[in-house]
């Protein structure tokens, strides 16, 4: 892809949560999804994520996604400083197992919508934020349709190379 502005912005709150969001970078970069990955916090970097957020659509950004564990609020902090779509990756860590931050991420007030996947679902949230670009990006439609025909013929495999 010659476009080097990215498409999506993938945002975690922390370095440590850099394994958790490595498939969703995975998945946008199979799909030819240019995106950029970042580590801000909505508690320890504040005004630097909200800056990032303000600018982002101008740079080219389409969509957004937000990992964090524990408290997680950094998905809430992006959709309160963006009307770009924004996607919660909830992180397994602390005590609860990612429970409070798949709490955190989904419970959102009217008006700011996060679409939340599961906990450490970070591929379904490159594949989600795919489908998400392919109305803007139409070339996109096909990918994902060969994305979804692979998927299917290893499952039609699996099930013929079962004994019987």
């Amino acid at each position: 892809m010659s476009e080097t502005r990215p498409w999506v912005a993938i945002l975690m709150g922390s370095a440590s949560d850099a394994t958790a969001v490595q498939p969703c970078a995975d998945v946008l970069k199979e799909y030819g999804v240019p995106c950029e990955v970042r580590v801000l916090s909505a508690h320890r970097t504040p005004d630097e994520t909200a800056a990032y957020l303000r600018a982002a659509e101008s740079r080219g950004v389409e969509v957004v996604v937000a990992a964090a564990g524990m408290a997680a609020h950094l998905a809430g902090a992006a959709a309160a400083h963006t009307t770009l779509p924004v996607i919660g990756i909830p992180v397994a860590s602390g005590p609860l197992g990612g429970l409070d931050a798949l709490y955190a991420t989904v419970m959102m007030p009217p008006g700011m919508p996060v679409a939340t996947v599961a906990i450490n679902g970070a591929a379904n949230a490159g594949h989600l934020a795919a489908q998400l670009l392919q109305g803007a990006h139409p070339e996109l439609k096909e990918r994902l349709r060969k994305a979804r025909a692979a998927m299917r013929d290893k499952v039609l495999k699996a099930d013929a190379d079962l004994p019987r």
